[in-house]
């Protein structure tokens, strides 16, 4: 897609305005999940407008941590901060060289966001369903992994403290699944790999 032919977002506009070159791929790696876990759509819109407010620091000659923007958005626009601390907030960032105004009015909402990389960019979620059965499967078998650290631990404990005899334990999970059509039994894991019980119905 050409970028003349690309609907014009407020989210592009804002990256444009404040130099913010990268910020696009970022959101749209982080919505996606391609680089690890999925950020939420109201979190990008934070992110964003963080962002945004340590762009127009930047500009009005100010060097603030990351830390301080944090704390200066969450004044700004968290509801349950009071109004006398962000009117505080607001003279402070004005003494800076800051127009508060200007700068809130270039926030974005998740809905905007959302606009900007399915719209603008044309990004999409990832089918989740793909490989779905082998999350399961490696969920199952951690599942099981920790249950039986868990008893090793529980055991080693108390034969420390002589609840139990002193003596060489090993310790087996094995959860089955039996059909009730057949009465055959699997191994869970085995099971699911397998597409379910191939017994006559």
């Amino acid at each position: 897609m050409t970028t003349s032919s690309r609907p014009n977002t407020k989210v592009a506009r804002v990256i444009g305005k404040y130099d913010l070159d990268g910020l696009g791929d970022d959101l749209e790696d982080e919505w996606t999940g391609a680089s690890g876990e999925r950020t939420s759509l109201r979190d990008l819109a934070d992110e964003f407008n963080q962002s945004v407010l340590q762009a127009a620091l930047r500009s009005a000659g100010e060097t603030v941590a990351e830390t301080d923007v944090e704390s200066a958005y969450r004044t700004l626009t968290d509801d349950d901060v009071s109004r006398a601390d962000e009117m505080r907030k607001r003279r402070e960032l004005e003494r800076s060289g800051l127009d508060v105004d200007d700068v809130l009015n270039d926030f974005v909402t998740h809905q905007a966001i959302h606009t900007y990389l399915t719209d603008y960019r044309g990004a999409e979620l990832p089918d989740r369903s793909e490989g779905l059965l082998d999350r399961k499967i490696q969920t199952l078998e951690r599942l099981q992994g920790r249950t039986t650290a868990v008893t090793e631990s529980t055991i080693e404990t108390l034969v420390s403290g002589d609840y139990l005899t002193d003596r060489e334990y090993q310790v087996f999970l094995d959860v089955r699944v039996v059909c009730s059509n057949c009465g055959d039994d699997y191994v869970a894991s085995d099971l699911l790999r397998n597409g379910g019980c191939d017994c006559e119905v």
